[in-house]
């Protein structure tokens, strides 16, 4: 999950497994699996780095099993 800011400031959380495609419009357009679509504050690059380090922290911890 990351979290967003909508145009009008309100913060969101967002799973950003569900990102099909983020359109520069010249806000960000999220467009989800479902063809739902969020506009954003944060710009694509961003959205980007957001979802890796989501991804990683995620999958870092699917790595080490525990005992």
């Amino acid at each position: 999950m990351i979290k967003l800011t909508k145009l009008n400031g309100e913060k969101f959380v967002l799973n950003c497994e569900q990102i099909v495609a983020i359109e520069c419009i010249p806000e960000s357009k999220i467009i989800l699996h479902n063809l739902s679509f969020y506009i954003v504050r944060e710009t694509p690059d961003e959205i980007i780095q957001k979802s890796v380090e989501y991804l990683m922290l995620t999958h870092s911890l699917n790595i080490h099993p525990k005992v």
